[in-house]
């Protein structure tokens, strides 16, 4: 046995960082990430933490908006639960050194709190709590400097998990199995530097490593999203459920050399506005809340527009706002724009959509615990019913927040009881036969075709012939990845190219199996929502073999 631990964290955003603290003054916590620790998709999040902290906004308002956002196919008791929880976690950062910006005593915008608030689209009220344009960040810092100073918290960076270690219990009554259930017990872990496997054994397993961007070709997401614990979880068995939703962030920065760079929705809701090339606003003409419309509204309309007039671009125009306010509010989205050659004070930005959150995942409950035991999914890895078909801007960093909180009491309650002490060592990994590879090609070769398919045929818009021909490509493509994975001595960037088609295959699966469309998902077969045979999760689940 490698390594043994009570707590296995593996992903270094807010919401594994945050239940490592919560959970290390009761158990010793292995923190697996596979670069730096602070790379993470929450270090790139610019807009902030949606919550109730003005004395003019509500619990009723906030959970009316996400229900309003999510199409209808929110969980009411996760929305009610998130956002009446909120506020206290918020001021848990704020506690632990996090600086939130302020607001300017000759301009308050936020009755009721020293803090300035911002309003992004589908936000009936400023609710929306951030550090400049560069939250993340800020909270990112903050969170890794006590991780890194608590004594029972052990970080392993460039570690990347292969597979979860797993096992099945069988229930008889006579002669017939009336149960199984299936028990989590850790990871296998590649040291990248080293290139060995290690064996890490856990009471508790959580998988917090983050979104999917990297599925697709044009994505504000880091390298480092590649849906590993989705991936990890559903070959496990854990259901997930929800992946034909993913969002579709309007506007990044359309540039050659401005790769991943997004143009916070907070643009927007201090007075950017969307226009075509000839200068002329266009949201007015596909929904009444303009500029502020949802995202999934907002990303279809720019994808209507340029179909419609053949640019490769709209733009977002903030320049009749005052230059001294648009540089204190955007100091970080200013200073970017001006290295590409955009002065955001004087002219408009080029934008186009790109791959940005992914509201399904492994499905949890109100707690973040899976169907398999002792295993945990948090943050954007999780499904947990809050943002049904449709994020609400700034609900995932809430959303991370309240369930490290939640899963980390839920665990030290269960690690009280906790009923697995006899459970044998997990196997050593085995790579015998195995030798090292030289066709490096494969790997690029199959994560470009996947993620330009991806982008073609399963992105804003779809349809039943999009989507079979991706399912042709996907599945040949997995059968290569089988055959080659076995065969040689696994790599970082072999696990990833496994992993990204395993979530294209289910994201493709889930989006083939939803005959409507709904929130993020619009296909042109079904273009109008269905409540009496889709007011539905999707679901899907593999059995393992035992």
């Amino acid at each position: 046995m490698d390594y043994n631990t009570d707590f296995l964290v593996i992903g270094s955003g807010v919401a594994g960082l945050s239940f490592a603290l919560k959970v290390a003054d009761h158990g010793t916590v292995a923190l697996v990430t596979k670069r730096d620790v602070m790379e993470s998709n929450t270090a790139y999040a610019q807009g902030g933490i949606a919550a109730v902290l003005s004395s003019m906004d509500s619990f009723d308002l906030h959970i009316k908006d996400t229900l309003s956002s999510g199409d209808d196919l929110n969980n009411r008791d996760v929305v009610e639960m998130v956002v009446t929880h909120g506020p206290q976690l918020v001021r848990e950062l704020i506690d632990l050194g996090v600086q939130f910006s302020r607001s300017d005593k000759g301009e308050k915008k936020s009755p009721g709190t020293e803090y300035d608030l911002g309003r992004e689209g589908g936000h009936s009220e400023n609710r929306v709590i951030h550090a400049d344009d560069m939250t993340g960040r800020a909270m990112e810092t903050v969170l890794v400097d006590h991780v890194k100073n608590h004594k029972n918290i052990r970080l392993y960076e460039h570690h990347i998990a292969l597979d979860l270690i797993t096992y099945s219990t069988r229930m008889r009554s006579g002669l017939v199995i009336k149960q199984q259930e299936s028990y989590c017990c850790g990871a296998y872990i590649l040291d990248i530097k080293s290139k060995k496997v290690k064996t890490f054994s856990s009471k508790f397993t959580v998988l917090a490593t983050g979104g999917a961007g990297k599925v697709y070709l044009y994505t504000s997401n880091p390298d480092v999203a590649t849906g590993d614990g989705i991936a990890m979880g559903y070959r496990a068995g854990a259901s997930v459920a929800n992946l034909e939703f993913f969002q579709f962030h309007p506007t990044c920065l359309y540039h050659p050399e401005a790769k991943n760079f997004l143009i916070s929705e907070a643009v927007r809701g201090e007075g950017g506005i969307l226009i075509d090339a000839a200068g002329s606003p266009f949201m007015h003409k596909y929904d009444a809340l303009k500029d502020l419309a949802c995202r999934d509204v907002v990303s279809r309309s720019i994808d209507s527009e340029l179909k419609k007039s053949g640019e490769e671009s709209v733009f977002l125009d903030i320049s009749h706002k005052d230059p001294t306010f648009v540089r204190k509010r955007f100091p970080n989205l200013y200073k970017q724009c001006l290295s590409f050659g955009f002065d955001m004070t004087k002219e408009p930005i080029p934008v186009v959509p790109a791959a940005h959150y992914m509201c399904g995942g492994v499905a949890t409950d109100l707690n973040g615990k899976t169907d398999i035991n002792n295993l945990y999914a948090i943050g954007e890895t999780a499904c947990t019913g809050l943002h049904g078909a449709n994020r609400l801007a700034s609900n995932s960093l809430l959303e991370a927040l309240v369930y490290a909180d939640r899963a980390a009491k839920n665990a030290l309650t269960e690690l009280r009881l906790f009923h697995g002490k006899n459970f044998s060592d997990p196997p050593e990994w085995d790579d015998s036969g195995t030798t090292d590879s030289d066709e490096v090609s494969l790997v690029s070769h199959n994560w470009d075709e996947i993620r330009r398919f991806m982008w073609d045929y399963v992105g804003v818009v779809r349809s039943n012939k999009r989507l079979e021909r991706a399912m042709r490509r996907i599945v040949n493509i997995q059968q290569e990845i089988s055959d080659y994975y076995w065969d040689f001595k696994v790599t970082s960037d072999l696990i990833e190219l496994r992993n990204i088609a395993t979530v294209a295959e289910l994201i493709i699966t889930c989006a083939k199996k939803r005959k409507e469309s709904r929130g993020l998902h619009y296909t042109i077969e079904y273009p109008n929502r269905d409540d009496e045979n889709w007011l539905k999760d999707t679901v899907l689940k593999r059995t393992p073999v035992v």
